[in-house]
């Protein structure tokens, strides 16, 4: 590798740190954020007081039960929640049930406690550790609507709906589905199945309600929510034009702890309408004022997420997450206060759908709302080229191999392939440099170090007289590094890798060891990945034969840095996807192979030869060659006789 393509790569790197730093908040919205939650943290402790009191109040009640009769005692309770919650204290009264609703892909567990979804299983997947895997369980789960009726707030998960089902399962029926085609709306038109729903109904009077309507299709992880608010005008405060739908809950860990894992890209996003999509910060608490219109709000991990989509538009919203460092069991709570539309009619009804299922680019891309974006493929140029190279190839092989090590194999093969004309023409330009660097060296010791202006212009003379491009070298590098860096984002978030295993590695989506350590070393973990150890050591033979063949001219101490540069990697990638490393592995070997078949077809006393030949050619001065000539100039720098 010659100077030309370190100067390419390190001007690349340059780029993309003051990207970073240009992305970086301002003063002001950081701010604004604290400003926003130490609001956020007043209210929630004054939420907290109030519930300590109502507990201690309902402890009370619980120990006077035993002094006085039943009848007595519920009379009372059945008081004080009709003061609490005026029409709706009497559905403040009554025990917690669980019903399911489920098909060929989750299993939906609700409530009748806030008529709310208690809990989504996907069925055709599992944790790391071969449990259930639940995108969110348990009573801390927060959802339902939060509006003033009668000067009180009402929270209605706090109350019992009444549902229209029993308590046995509700089985959403359909056809056998190959695989490849779970989730595609495509071959549901085709194979039609079944369609269930169920319904729960907090009803304050005779044709007075608040009802959530649910809908599961066979195949499919989109879930109807209709919200039907029926003749509650009377009730509910006029001057609301809002009411705020809350959701919220602890995200679960599915993989294998890992900072460069589940635990960097677990996050939320969302889509503003007719717009772009923008998230949460991933590796720390953030927080965010949502006022213009959303689209969808996505509670993602790494492979999975939780979405909620609206059929237009929320008018705002306010979304938080809270990162729990090194927690064993959950990575962070996210939350979501969301404004629902209301005129105060009545009758009124909001569409809505949640979205439980994988980050898989091809089925969240279907749906025609930008939710693909919920996979992370890379910065604007880079996700291009998965989205419209990597991942066609990809899905293309799967269709008719299973091993995916050997997909990856045959990837690699193909890319290397299509980027072999690039690789060629860059070493045919390292051996002009080479068949060139006696003369250069002639010239450098000419003018020495004190004329750099005369010493750049000969040299310049000197390659446009062979026809040598001293670019060569690096044009070929600076295109084949987008799919390098590509590479690095699609293996890491491919779900497809995930659980998949190829020799060693029990886990292709996770880093490999074969060696636990009972220590952890600062920045490389706490085990031994073999194929990011394959990858270093291909990496620096590569390195040693790039040095062979490349001119020897170069900036002091370049050698020592092009073999930092593996060792480096071998920090960074050990806690990587071990797809990404069998990946830069193959790439290595196979870069090493075409290395030697390039040296043993190339004759470079013929490149040689052929530069002098060019040299005795005439040559026409480039526009920058007289640029730099009338500079020479007018600096009163005597030309080099020809």
């Amino acid at each position: 590798m010659d100077r030309n393509s370190i100067f390419g790569i390190v001007l690349i790197f340059a780029i993309l740190v003051v990207f970073s730093l240009i992305n970086q908040p301002s003063k002001e919205d950081i701010e604004a954020a604290r400003i926003r939650r130490d609001s956020i943290a007043l209210v929630e402790a004054e939420k907290a007081r109030q519930v300590e009191q109502k507990q201690q109040q309902i402890t009370q009640n619980e120990t006077t039960e035993i002094t006085i009769p039943d009848s007595l005692a519920n009379s009372s309770n059945l008081q004080q929640k009709i003061d609490q919650f005026g029409v709706f204290g009497q559905a403040a009264i009554g025990e917690q049930e669980f019903y399911t609703l489920e098909n060929n892909l989750m299993k939906i567990t609700f409530t009748n406690k806030g008529g709310r979804i208690y809990s989504v299983e996907l069925k055709n997947y599992q944790t790391h550790d071969s449990l259930p895997l639940m995108l969110f369980d348990g009573d801390e789960t927060l959802f339902g609507l939060n509006f003033f009726a009668q000067n009180r707030s009402i929270q209605t998960d706090q109350l019992y709906f009444s549902p229209d089902i029993s308590l046995r399962p509700v089985v959403v029926s359909g056809p056998e589905v190959r695989t490849g085609s779970e989730g595609r709306t495509k071959f549901n038109k085709e194979n039609p199945g079944g369609k269930e729903t169920v319904s729960f109904r907090l009803e304050v009077a005779p044709g007075r309600f608040l009802e959530y309507v649910y809908a599961l299709e066979y195949n499919s992880y989109l879930v109807d929510f209709d919200m039907n608010i029926q003749g509650l005008e009377q009730y509910i405060a006029a001057n609301q034009s809002y009411l705020n739908f809350t959701w919220s809950f602890d995200v679960p860990r599915q993989e294998r702890a890992s900072r460069f894992g589940e635990d960097r890209y677990t996050n939320i996003m969302y889509k503003f309408f007719e717009d772009d999509v923008d998230n949460l910060s991933q590796n720390k608490s953030d927080e965010e004022n949502l006022s213009t219109r959303v689209k969808w709000i996505g509670f993602k991990q790494l492979f999975f997420n939780s979405t909620i989509i609206a059929k237009e538009a929320f008018p705002n919203a306010y979304v938080r997450s809270e990162v729990y460092e090194e927690h064993p069991t959950y990575l962070a709570n996210f939350y979501s206060d969301i404004a629902i539309p209301y005129q105060g009619t009545a009758n009124e009804k909001v569409d809505m759908q949640f979205y439980f299922g994988p980050n898989h680019f091809q089925t969240l891309r279907q749906y025609d709302n930008g939710l693909e974006r919920l996979v992370y493929l890379g910065y604007p140029v880079v996700r291009e080229v998965n989205r419209y190279v990597i991942i066609p190839i990809f899905n293309f092989l799967r269709k008719y191999i299973d091993n995916f090590g050997i997909i990856i194999l045959l990837l690699t093969i193909f890319i290397k392939t299509v980027l072999f004309p690039f690789t060629y023409k860059s070493y045919i330009s390292q051996a002009k440099m080479r068949a060139l660097k006696p003369e250069i060296d002639e010239v450098t010791k000419k003018f020495g170090n004190d004329k750099a202006m005369e010493k750049q212009q000969a040299t310049m003379a000197l390659y446009k007289k062979a026809g040598v491009n001293p670019m060569g070298g690096c044009l070929p590098m600076l295109l084949q590094f987008p799919i390098l860096i590509a590479m690095f984002f699609f293996f890491p978030t491919s779900i497809e890798l995930r659980q998949e295993s190829f020799l060693w590695a029990h886990d292709l989506s996770t880093y490999d060891s074969i060696l636990d350590l009972p220590f952890t070393i600062p920045f490389y973990g706490d085990h031994v990945s073999l194929f990011c150890l394959l990858m270093t050591i291909t990496t620096i033979i590569s390195t040693r034969l790039n040095q062979q063949t490349t001119s020897a001219q170069g900036m002091p101490g370049m050698k020592t840095m092009m073999y930092m540069m593996p060792v480096m990697f071998l920090f960074i990638l050990n806690n990587y996807s071990s797809g990404l490393s069998y990946y830069y592995f193959l790439a290595n070997v196979i870069t090493i192979g075409q290395t030697y078949i390039i040296r043993s077809f190339i004759d470079e006393d013929k490149i040689r030869a052929q530069l002098q030949v060019n040299k005795k050619k005439p040559v026409k001065k480039s526009n920058f060659q007289k640029r730099l000539e009338d500079m020479a100039k007018k600096r009163g720098v005597q030309m080099p006789k020809k």
